[in-house]
């Protein structure tokens, strides 16, 4: 019963499926394989416009190479204090991109609010030689927090990057997640909403090891086959990174993955408010949940043989849990179990 991240599951029916049938025979090498060559007209069947698509195998790689084809050595990122590229990639973004320096942002949910961002801007320094240079502006969707930004949001925000002429990019990790939760067209919260360039993760949703980085501006793309080589990301049996994309996004098995995590988590945290010595942290809009919750009934849970990561130790314990696609009920009944029975023995003491 691991609630620790829905980087824990095993890979889904389906794409395993097509990892054993891209496994059969010879194919050619580095992306000239049919599953690679026929990504960019199915993902640009999904978008409804045509991308730019480059696979590869952590999300890591693909934040930090998107983010080092919009900002040179001397630019400025803009992101949340608690975005994913400022607190656990390693310095990859800045590595990657020569220099460039993240600049964060603090607000509620883990997300950017427009007006801030436009204070930001303003006071930047652009064209003072003396300061980096406002080059990019990352957003996760979903955030870390759990919570999602609504097509206008990602508009309002795109409108004042392009304002200041930077590039927006998306930490997607959980972008499956985000469109399930909306329950709008994945075009919506991307390129029509003014997004430049999105990294959708497949990894967290099912797939064994593949991400995809997407070009919604092409201009962006023409140097990012040279920094993936670079890396190291341009595998050459490429085929089983792209035969789990293919699977991923075929009769909408990522948005069924998805909306399955996604009501997991509603579930659970509908469970979680209604007993005592409890409160959500953020609200519940995808497929993470942060909760406070007493010493005693944390210990509780552990010994009961629960799994999850404990994100604040001071004052009262704040823990996440993560349903994933194959979370099933009766252990989400039974986590609501064991919190229940050790908030009343807290009570009683």
């Amino acid at each position: 019963m691991n609630f620790c991240s829905d980087n824990v599951t095993e890979v889904c029916p389906e794409i395993m499926a097509a990892l054993i049938a891209a496994n059969e025979g010879a194919r050619m090498p580095y992306g000239a394989d049919e599953y690679t060559q026929g990504l960019e007209a199915k993902f640009s069947s999904i978008f409804e416009a045509p991308v730019t698509v480059f696979p590869v195998a952590t999300g890591s790689a693909a934040n930090a190479l998107a983010l080092s084809a919009i900002a040179p050595g001397y630019g400025a990122i803009y992101c949340h204090a608690e975005s994913h590229i400022n607190v656990d990639e390693c310095g990859a973004p800045e590595f990657y991109t020569g220099g460039a320096k993240l600049v964060t942002l603090n607000a509620t949910d883990a997300q950017i609010y427009p007006s801030e961002l436009s204070k930001t801007l303003e006071k930047a320094g652009a064209g003072v030689v003396h300061h980096v240079q406002p080059a990019a502006v990352s957003i996760t969707q979903a955030t870390e927090a759990g919570t999602v930004y609504l097509p206008e949001e990602i508009g309002e925000i795109a409108k004042i990057t392009h304002d200041h002429n930077l590039y927006l990019h998306i930490d997607g990790a959980r972008f499956a997640n985000a469109v399930a939760s909306l329950d709008c067209a994945p075009a919506d919260i991307t390129w029509r909403a003014g997004v430049d360039v999105l990294c959708l993760g497949a990894t967290k949703n099912g797939a064994m090891a593949a991400e995809a980085v997407i070009f919604f501006n092409q201009d962006l793309a023409k140097t990012f086959a040279y920094r993936r080589k670079r890396s190291g990301h341009l595998f050459s049996k490429m085929r089983y990174l792209s035969a789990q994309l293919e699977a991923y996004i075929t009769d909408d098995l990522w948005l069924k993955n998805a909306t399955h995590a996604n009501e997991m988590a509603t579930k659970l945290a509908q469970g979680l408010v209604e007993l005592p010595l409890i409160r959500l942290c953020h609200p519940v809009e995808a497929n993470e949940i942060f909760v406070e919750i007493t010493e005693s009934v944390l210990n509780g849970l552990r010994a009961d043989g629960f799994k999850f990561y404990v994100w604040q130790e001071e004052t009262l314990p704040i823990i996440r849990l993560v349903t994933a696609f194959n979370t099933i009920d009766e252990d989400v009944d039974a986590f609501l179990k064991s919190v229940k029975r050790h908030s009343v023995v807290n009570l009683m003491e």
